[in-house]
């Protein structure tokens, strides 16, 4: 399947894309990036050059995905939100050399305006609420909110709240699909069918 690009968005020589990509309106993509396949970038989104995408990822419109950003496959970042890859900036003290390095596992949605502070790492298929603003490691499954974010919850694969103490034991079905999930030792796990 062929790649769209829109006339105004820019492909730096050298980045990679996979089959079935959509770059539109102004975007950037540099010419370290590798980018799997069928992902969307929407308008006005910039992908730096130590940036590695898997299949399917969707970044929305006005999203920077800075050097030393990792996104697996199908993650989804809501419009506006925003990486960082330097802990203690200054204008004025060069720190290139101190980029500290985000995992975002796969099918993990960061929400609307959500700021992910680098060095951490984000669990598959958690879920950061719009606005929350992470600065520690988030587990699988967790739904996280606030500023900080905190762990509000557990959600499904499907994006589905699921009935679950936040520590414990305990188990859920995704209202949606049907899939199970087990809580053990603070861990969630879908429980094969």
């Amino acid at each position: 399947m062929a790649k769209t690009i829109h006339p105004t968005a820019i492909v730096d020589e050298g980045a990679v894309l996979g089959d079935g990509c959509r770059v539109w309106h102004f975007t950037h993509i540099s010419g370290g990036a590798r980018i799997g396949r069928d992902c969307s970038f929407g308008q006005n989104v910039y992908v730096g050059n130590d940036v590695r995408i898997g299949d399917r990822v969707k970044i929305q419109n006005n999203v920077s995905v800075y050097d030393a950003v990792t996104l697996e496959d199908e993650v989804f970042c809501g419009p506006s939100m925003v990486f960082t890859n330097v802990h203690n900036p200054r204008a004025a003290v060069p720190r290139k050399d101190e980029y500290r390095r985000t995992l975002v596992k796969r099918g993990a949605t960061l929400g609307a305006n959500c700021t992910l502070v680098c060095g951490v790492t984000v669990g598959a298929h958690a879920f950061i609420g719009a606005g929350a603003v992470v600065t520690h490691d988030v587990p699988d499954y967790a739904l996280m909110l606030g500023v900080p974010a905190r762990q509000a919850g557990w959600m499904s694969r499907h994006g589905e709240r699921l009935s679950l103490p936040l520590q414990g034991d305990g188990e859920a079905t995704c209202p949606h699909t049907g899939e199970r999930y087990r809580l053990q030792n603070g861990r969630l796990q879908q429980v094969a069918p």
